[in-house]
């Protein structure tokens, strides 16, 4: 039976991917440092081939324990770890104070360098493995009002490059999904500097949110194909269409406010 362990697996992407790979015969393993979240998850989940974690994806010592638990429970097996959670940080980057941004960078990006460093055993001792790696259409152009979580989904993107070419020798295969907005939990964060979340100011500058029914099937279909980075939502596409073919009109765009 095929295995993968999923990071923020107690909501959102984490939670829908969860469901859609149960639903297709592979054992789950769901990690997060949310507890009752996990167990909701779970919950949905047949329990026989399901697993729950709670780990801070910032200690190599949960990743440490928890992979070790997770092969326990697959008979070794980790086919695809899923580095997928994060944290959102938006607002006004002279606003934001230290430990806001030092929380954004070790979480969305030393966590996924942690995960990917970790489990590397374990994905070379399964044949025909996957790191899938959770970046951001804001790793395609930086994006104003989220200067740090953009930097971080930038170097997400570069590390799933970097090691896509130099564990392909190996037979581990290396993705990202670069989703838009998506309609998840993690929209409700607050943008500093204002009285709004996220959402909202999603919602008022007139941009989609994507379902996460819609991410789980691109999570599907990035652990069997062979893109590199898989596209999530019109926003994504729009991104990559404009910072490949008119760099200086989406240049433009952003100074002006508008993506």
């Amino acid at each position: 039976m095929k295995a993968i362990l999923i990071t923020g697996g107690g909501s959102g992407i984490g939670r829908a991917v969860a469901q859609l790979f149960s639903q297709r015969g592979w054992r789950v393993g769901l990690a997060d440092l949310d507890a009752a979240g996990l167990v909701d998850t779970a919950a949905m989940l047949p329990t026989e081939r399901t697993t729950s974690h709670v780990m801070d994806v910032r200690a190599p010592e949960d990743w440490e324990e928890v992979l070790a638990q997770f092969a326990a429970a697959s008979g070794g097996r980790l086919d695809v770890l899923f580095n997928n959670a994060g944290v959102a940080v938006g607002g006004a980057f002279g606003a934001e104070s230290l430990d806001v941004l030092d929380r954004g960078i070790d979480v969305n990006l030393k966590g996924v360098v942690y995960g990917a460093r970790l489990a590397y055993p374990y994905l070379a001792a399964t044949p025909g493995s996957c790191l899938l790696n959770t970046a951001s259409a804001a790793g395609i152009y930086g994006t104003p009002g989220a200067a740090v979580y953009s930097a971080t989904k930038f170097g997400v993107r570069g590390l799933t490059e970097a090691l896509d070419a130099e564990w392909a020798a190996e037979g581990i295969r290396v993705r990202s999904l670069m989703p838009g907005f998506i309609d998840t939990p993690l929209l409700k964060a607050n943008v500093s500097g204002s009285n709004r979340n996220v959402r909202e100011t999603v919602i008022e500058a007139g941009l989609e949110l994507t379902p996460v029914e819609v991410v789980a099937e691109a999570a599907w279909a990035a652990v069997h194909g062979d893109r590199v980075h898989t596209l999530v939502g019109k926003t994504a596409r729009r991104l990559a269409f404009a910072s490949r073919w008119m760099p200086g009109g989406l240049r433009k765009r952003m100074r002006a406010g508008r993506v």
